[in-house]
């Protein structure tokens, strides 16, 4: 036994080769197994993060006729709680009674603590009211149950009651606060602590950053930041993981990766946080780089990585590398986790592959609100409304209470086919029936549906009836609705109104630009254009992406960048001469420059999506051809798009910024609604 104190004392840290260290001990074990040897393994099993091979060491023995001793239950208890074992903690509570180790503090304290993290609070409770003296682990163990649990009241009362007040009680509070959605008041406990005279430990820190990160609390996380150099905890990985994710969060990418680089030794976490952070930027190529980093490093994914990858993959429309990640997770037996199965549904509807979205959603052990939303938002944004109705019904008959996102799916579904009354009528049922109160995402989603049916004064009158003010992005809706309907006086009008709320959104000049060059009223396109450039605004230029070969290629219009320019120009040529054949006449009234009609069909024939659907001719022999585009698809490009995908018997997927378009055979899923 001597021997083996000495290789625990010897190889305790953190990153001892545990895995050779216990093989010894418990070769050890079978020389001498008395309730001290069984308590030494089972304490180094704890100590290195093995607790599910510590309970099952504590089974075997059970079946031996060694007796636990207080030490033995002080020791498993806290495995049980980790691992959120309550079955398991419950028939070790039993054991305890019946030995009559209740009276100690120490067993009763981690048997509270137990039903605590296992989510039962009023178990929790009630031990604690029993207990004839309490010690600053049980006061803390109620603490930070309760607020984990969500009760953060009910903690702050416990907390208040406490007689000595250390970092733990602190911290379980602001973790409390933090985890529960209340940042203000972490952020306020956090300086109340500090104000006290406690000083943080990393726990407290890391629980500290996700209240800045959400609060986009820039100069309190630097504070954060000063407090965690002080203390010479950086070399914390979850501490370090934190502040990465705090800095990506505040919108400083750089900064965080500067710290991730910086770090000795990266784990799950960390990685977690870089890729994460790459995806809330909107960097999403960057975030597939450092997901294939990751596994260079060797580093295994888990829930959270599969989490965040997949929207990167949606973003871009990088099927063939979803498709790859979707392996992976089923190797790692992932699929199970509902969190990971909604993000693959997200991502294969959003990559336009809606019938293995469905397959998959098909497949699901267990479906949330998420899945189902994820599920009627994919066939409405793939213009296949019909489903998306069936869907929400099955949805409402399952049990599950449709929330304010599924009523946005459904309701954006009418808008794209168009369908008025039955928009209205699953409008009025959200507060009638259901109980759920519009936002202004669902006011939004009502001025698209009545602008773009050609019902621009009732769509008005909604606005102006609204009883939420109106954002810009409403406003918008309505000025795209009177574009398409060429009525110029409100079109104007609210142009202007947008003018004086957000002067520099370029999609408004753009729209009112497009408006009057449609009518070929050139003078006022020059004046609009010459207000953008005495006001600094320039208008987003279109890129399309294309994957190819698990590699996304980004084109912008006239784009002659790429290495297959001089092939891909040439295929735009051959197929416009074929185009024109089959009776294609370009349509250029969406150009902004009075030019020869010559010239301004080249500014279109040559937009991004064009460029990127040549690129996807030449180098995919066969197949349907993806593109996500980061604007709305224009009526040229959308016919041209048709005559292509009949002349070369191929299916061609767009994805624009509002829908997508499945073209096949001449025709388009939309119905050239949009």
């Amino acid at each position: 036994m001597e021997a083996i104190r000495i290789l625990l004392t010897t190889h305790s840290s953190p990153g001892a080769p545990v895995t050779y260290l216990l093989y010894i001990i418990e070769n050890a074990l079978s020389q001498e197994r008395d309730v001290s040897s069984w308590n030494t393994i089972l304490a180094a099993y704890r100590r290195h993060g093995y607790a599910q091979e510590a309970l099952a060491l504590f089974q075997q023995m059970r079946r031996t006729d060694v007796q636990p001793d207080q030490f033995t239950f002080a020791t498993i208890l806290p495995a049980c709680a980790k691992i959120r074992a309550l079955e398991q903690g419950i028939n070790i509570h039993q054991s305890a009674i019946e030995r009559g180790y209740l009276s100690d503090i120490v067993i009763t304290s981690a048997l509270l603590d137990m039903y605590a993290k296992c989510g039962n609070i009023n178990k929790a409770r009630e031990l604690f009211d029993k207990m004839p003296e309490r010690s600053v682990i049980s006061w803390n163990a109620m603490i930070a149950g309760y607020a984990q649990n969500g009760e953060v009241d009910e903690a702050l009362r416990i907390f208040n009651e406490s007689p000595q007040k250390n970092v733990v009680s602190w911290t379980a509070m602001i973790a409390g606060y933090a985890q529960n959605g209340f940042v203000e008041k972490a952020m306020e406990y956090y300086k109340q602590m500090q104000l006290a005279g406690v000083n943080p430990n990393s726990t407290t820190l890391a629980s500290i950053l996700p209240a800045c990160a959400k609060m986009g609390a820039l100069e309190q996380g630097m504070g954060v930041h000063q407090s965690i150099m002080e203390s010479g905890v950086l070399s914390n990985a979850i501490v370090a993981s934190a502040l990465i994710d705090m800095y990506a969060k505040c919108g400083l990418i750089d900064k965080a990766r500067e710290l991730f680089d910086k770090m000795p030794k990266r784990n799950v976490i960390s990685w977690n946080a870089m890729i994460g952070g790459y995806s809330q930027n909107g960097l999403f190529e960057k975030a597939l780089e450092a997901f294939k980093e990751m596994r260079l490093a060797d580093v295994k994914a888990d829930y959270t990585t599969f989490a965040s990858i997949l929207p990167a993959c949606a973003k871009m429309g990088a099927l063939e590398q979803g498709v790859d990640i979707h392996q992976r997770i089923i190797e790692s037996g992932l699929f199970s986790n509902v969190v990971v199965a909604n993000a693959l549904i997200d991502m294969y509807a959003k990559c336009g592959s809606i019938y293995k979205a469905r397959e998959l959603f098909n497949k699901m052990p267990e479906r949330d609100v998420i899945s189902w939303n994820a599920m009627v938002a994919g066939y409405a944004q793939n213009g296949f409304c019909k489903d998306a109705f069936k869907l929400f019904e099955l949805m409402k008959d399952s049990g599950l209470h449709p929330n304010h996102v599924s009523f946005a799916c459904v309701l954006s579904a009418c808008s794209h086919a168009g369908l008025m009354n039955e928009g209205c009528k699953y409008f009025d049922s959200m507060s009638n029936s259901y109980f759920v109160i519009p936002t202004i995402d669902h006011y939004m989603c009502m001025v698209d549906l009545l602008g773009r049916a050609g019902y621009l004064e009732e769509s008005l009158n909604f606005i102006i009836k609204m009883p939420i003010k109106p954002v810009v992005i409403v406003w918008m809706c309505f000025l795209g609705a009177c574009r398409s309907h060429k009525n110029i006086q409100l079109g104007m009008f609210t142009a202007i109104l947008l003018f004086e709320l957000n002067p520099q959104n370029s999609a408004t000049y753009v729209l009112l630009s497009n408006m009057f060059a449609e009518m070929g009223r050139w003078v006022e396109v020059q004046m609009v254009r010459k207000l953008m450039q005495d006001r600094g605004i320039k208008k987003i230029p279109g890129c399309s992406w294309i994957e190819s070969d698990k590699m996304v290629h980004t084109f912008c219009v006239g784009d002659r960048s790429h290495p297959q320019t001089q092939e891909i120009y040439a295929k735009l040529e051959e197929l416009s001469w074929e185009m024109k054949a089959a009776g294609y006449f370009p349509d250029s009234r969406h150009v902004l420059n009075d030019v020869e009609e010559e010239e301004k069909v080249f500014f279109v024939c040559h937009h991004s999506e064009m460029l990127a659907i040549a690129f996807g001719l030449l180098n995919t022999p066969f197949g349907t051809i993806r593109v996500v585009k980061n604007l709305r698809v224009c009526v040229d490009c959308h016919t041209t798009t048709k005559f292509i995908s009949n002349i070369v018997a191929r299916q061609i997927v767009v994805r624009d910024a509002k829908r997508f378009h499945h073209f096949k055979q001449g025709q388009c899923s939309c119905g050239d609604y949009w």
